[in-house]
């Protein structure tokens, strides 16, 4: 049995506890064994997105017990893109967290990422929805930890308020959970793709109860409309390390949905077929409007990249809605896209405000470098936003290229578009006022005479090649994800091919153990 498969959950699994117990009062062995864990964790991903570019699906079946009667497994193209984009982000965030001291702020911090990392991981790697649900639960918790992350009062106020809709969306998920195992008697994703598709439609009465339950969930995770309320004020009290990865988090509810609504619920299933899109796309269409007005109204610097967030939520689930091949294609390419563009924002608005005196969006004395966050920023933001060079206008043309079937193209392009516009002009307001509409002297900031000296010489010091060089590390990953977007469109088309093969996956999955 190949057991690289497991590593990316078991690997952080056993580091967090030992990081937690053993190394919480030194915080340099901490780093160091933080580091060495995700390093480690993003040479596997490398190894098993080499092991699932052939287009095999491989399961890996816990005690050796079969499918659908033991926990399994499954890695294939899909699931190897998400390990690898959770390795890739989480090392740039890790080290941006260190250089600027952030990791510090609490004992717990490399802990709780560790924990983090090993839900995401398991998400994306399970093979059935039950333990979907309990890798949920282990993200979600070591997520409240990160959100609190060196106090405050706002922060705790935000906190809660992501606790208290993450507990109703875990509730929910196991209701939905309950219904389906009454429906069918198994919550195996590639036994429930064999079952769901022999009850009458007339019958399935509980199955469509429970997909619909299972898209409310998802979505709270994916920030859509209704339930996106959560984000903007989570994200933009977080500490910006942690806000940046998860810039990961709402893509496992995309990577959900797309999973169990097109395997499981997926086209050509009776009674479900077009129960998920009907609902996806007018709710996806809402998302960009709110992300795109929330931008344009922000008057704080990190609400408006938590709305950003929003609206790059919106458009990459009006892709998804489709639930076909080339829209699939072009929504894993704006995931990855959104993923880095908005970590890069997070990162970059960190350096900025730590040497701010608030992160509202009026002129202020020019920081040191001021040039320098100005070019990251103003590069990060076209990013967002979609305009060229950079992989955002790619990943938004390839969106609308997927997009022109009758009756929703003219929604469709008409959000995008709008939103987009909305989105640049908001970004171009912020980064006016941050960089060049700022005041010459240092008193004529209101609270300049509150400042401690330490906080004037923070304020003052110049980033550090240290500090600099994630979102630079970010910014590269968009410039060569448009560099070479005709062999990643190509390796995504893939991708999306394979999720589509539902007897290839239920093959794969229910095929006998094979003997050690």
């Amino acid at each position: 049995m190949m057991h690289w498969i497991i590593l990316p959950v078991v690997l952080p699994a056993l580091l967090a506890p030992l990081i937690g117990f053993v190394m919480r009062h030194d915080i340099t062995l901490a780093r160091v064994a933080s580091v060495a864990g995700t390093v480690l964790l993003v040479a596997v991903a490398i190894g098993l997105a080499v092991m699932a570019a052939d287009g095999t699906t491989h399961v890996y079946r816990l005690g050796n017990w079969p499918a659908p009667f033991g926990i399994v497994l499954v890695l294939d193209r899909l699931s190897a893109l998400m390990v690898l984009l959770t390795a890739v982000l989480a090392m740039i965030v890790l080290i941006h967290a260190i250089a600027t001291g952030w990791d510090a702020r609490g004992r717990h911090f490399h802990a709780l990422f560790q924990f983090q990392l090993m839900g995401i991981c398991g998400a994306f790697l399970t093979g059935d929805v039950f333990n979907l649900f309990v890798f949920f639960e282990v993200l979600l918790i070591a997520s409240y930890g990160l959100m609190i992350h060196s106090g405050g009062k706002e922060r705790v106020r935000a906190g809660l308020q992501y606790v208290v809709m993450n507990l109703a969306g875990s509730t929910l998920f196991l209701f939905a959970l309950g219904t389906l195992y009454a429906s069918t008697g198994t919550l195996n994703i590639a036994d429930l793709a064999v079952r769901i598709p022999q009850i009458p439609a007339d019958e399935a009465a509980l199955v469509r109860v429970a997909a619909m339950l299972l898209m409310i969930v998802f979505a709270v995770k994916a920030a859509l409309f209704p339930v996106q309320f959560w984000l903007p004020a989570t994200y933009a009290n977080a500490p910006a390390p942690v806000a940046a990865l998860f810039a990961i988090m709402t893509k496992v509810g995309a990577y959900a949905i797309l999973r169990v609504h097109t395997v499981v619920f997926g086209p050509g299933v009776p009674g479900t077929e077009d129960l998920a899109g009907a609902w996806l796309f007018p709710a996806a269409i809402v998302t960009i409007a709110i992300g795109a007005f929330g931008v344009l109204g922000a008057r704080r610097l990190m609400p408006l990249i938590a709305f950003s967030v929003v609206g790059s939520m919106g458009t990459l689930l009006v892709a998804v809605a489709a639930f076909s091949v080339p829209a699939t294609t072009a929504a894993l390419y704006y995931l990855v896209h959104s993923t880095f563009a908005a970590a890069c924002l997070f990162l970059i608005a960190d350096l900025v405000l730590s040497r701010r005196s608030s992160d509202t969006l009026r002129p202020q004395t020019p920081t040191v470098q001021n040039g320098l966050f100005a070019a990251l920023f103003f590069a990060a933001a076209i990013a967002m936003a979609g305009m060229p060079p950079l992989s955002g206008f790619l990943g938004k043309l390839l969106v609308l290229d997927a997009l022109r079937a009758p009756g929703i193209i003219g929604w469709a392009w008409t959000a995008i578009l709008a939103g987009s516009l909305l989105t640049i002009v908001g970004f171009v307001r912020a980064g006016s006022t941050l960089f060049w509409k700022s005041t010459a002297l240092v008193t004529s900031e209101p609270d300049a005479a509150d400042k401690t000296p330490a906080e004037v010489d923070a304020a003052q010091a110049p980033a550090t090649a240290m500090q600099v060089a994630p979102a630079m590390v970010g910014l590269a990953m968009l410039a060569g994800l448009a560099i070479f977007a005709g062999p990643v469109a190509a390796y995504l088309e893939d991708t999306s091919t394979q999720l589509f093969d539902r007897a290839g996956y239920v093959n794969a999955v229910l095929s006998p153990a094979e003997e050690r």
